[in-house]
């Protein structure tokens, strides 16, 4: 696929996703929000992608919504933001939704929308140089890109109430002691590093994975009966899937598993 703000290819079973307008801080405009909607779309689909990896050009992961174009739009700025949201926000509710692990690799500072994007991910690996912070109420406007519901998650309401009313910054070590970030690894290497472990996902059992993704989002929102019946349902699911069924033999040979055979 061709875009203009990212650059999207397909390897090893991982769908590479590369925010790639450095000179523009790689921020969140109408034009980046429709290609990262349609990335996330077309990871979703193809059944090649086991794994979805996210990286980006230059020293700023994303600097946040694009507040330059946003002043220039005047009166007309709700308008703006409104279908940028639709297409933004349809692109973090697609990148959940797909039974895929989606891995962000991130060697830079993520602000605003770009910190609410990195929230999103699934897992995270950051460089010991990349910093975070929200930013919203410093520019006189509220937290977008699903922040309100996966930031608290992480860190707790306290912690995120910090982060939205004081904006405070967060170093990598900072926020993986947080539970922002999974992995920290030395400047240089976050992208190469979260590359490696999206290939490991993607060959890895599949529907697994996939399903455990879905199982763990889904926790939050169930009673305590709701969740062990799902697991129950799952479980036998995935048990009696060709990688359950490879899984369980191979555990028991003492073997290395072979996933996704079928």
């Amino acid at each position: 696929m061709n875009f203009e703000t990212i650059t999207y290819g397909v390897a090893d079973n991982v769908a590479s996703l590369r925010l790639n307008n450095p000179s523009g801080a790689n921020a969140v405009t109408p034009l980046f929000s429709s290609e990262l909607r349609a990335a996330m779309l077309e990871a979703h689909v193809d059944d090649m992608v086991r794994a979805v990896c996210v990286t980006a050009e230059g020293k700023v992961f994303c600097a946040g919504g694009d507040l330059k174009l946003f002043a220039g739009e005047g009166a007309n700025v709700g308008r703006v933001a409104s279908d940028m949201l639709t297409d933004y926000h349809g692109a973090l509710y697609r990148m959940n939704a797909m039974p895929k692990p989606v891995v962000a690799g991130i060697g830079g500072t993520a602000g605003g929308a770009g910190m609410s994007l990195m929230a999103a991910f699934d897992l995270v690996v950051a460089s010991e140089n990349a910093k975070f912070i929200m930013a919203y109420t410093n520019a006189g406007v509220t937290p977008d890109g699903t922040s309100t519901y996966f930031l608290a998650r992480h860190v707790g309401v306290r912690r995120a109430l910090d982060l939205v009313l004081n904006n405070r910054m967060l170093t990598a070590s900072e926020a993986e002691e947080w539970g922002l970030v999974n992995r920290v690894v030395p400047p240089g290497e976050a992208d190469a590093a979260a590359l490696e472990m999206a290939k490991k996902l993607a060959a890895g059992p599949g529907f697994a994975l996939g399903q455990a993704k879905k199982l763990v989002y889904q926790g939050f929102d169930s009673t305590l009966p709701e969740a062990g019946e799902r697991e129950a349902e799952v479980f036998l699911a995935a048990s009696t899937h060709p990688d359950g069924l490879e899984g369980i033999a191979a555990f028991a040979s003492k073997r290395a598993p072979v996933f996704n055979q079928g």
